[in-house]
């Protein structure tokens, strides 16, 4: 899978073999092994993914523009828990409780 991104990363030689994590509708929900960067012929960079999505349990994150890194420790993980139980909760059932601002 190809992601292209208007600018390279600074520090794209330490991101090949980590994750980038996908937040949708303000919530983080998956994550995908960083194969290599490729430059394409119109001046942009091509972020060559793994196929694989990875799940994780969804947590609120505010939306962003540009790079994010985290240290190995502050990623989350599949199977990462929270002890209020909410990443037990539906898919579904957690999209309608997070549109209504209760998760």
């Amino acid at each position: 899978m190809r992601v292209p991104t208007r600018m390279r990363p600074k520090r794209a030689d330490e991101l090949v073999g980590g994750s980038i994590h996908w937040i949708v509708k303000h919530r983080l929900i998956g994550r995908q092994q960083i194969l290599r960067f490729e430059e394409r012929k119109d001046g942009r960079t091509d972020i060559v993914l793994a196929a694989r999505l990875e799940l994780i349990a969804p947590s609120p994150k505010r939306a962003h523009q540009g790079w994010r890194y985290l240290d190995d420790a502050e990623a989350p993980r599949a199977g990462d828990e929270d002890a209020s139980g909410v990443t037990q909760l539906p898919p579904q059932l957690y999209g309608r409780l997070a549109a209504l601002a209760l998760v």
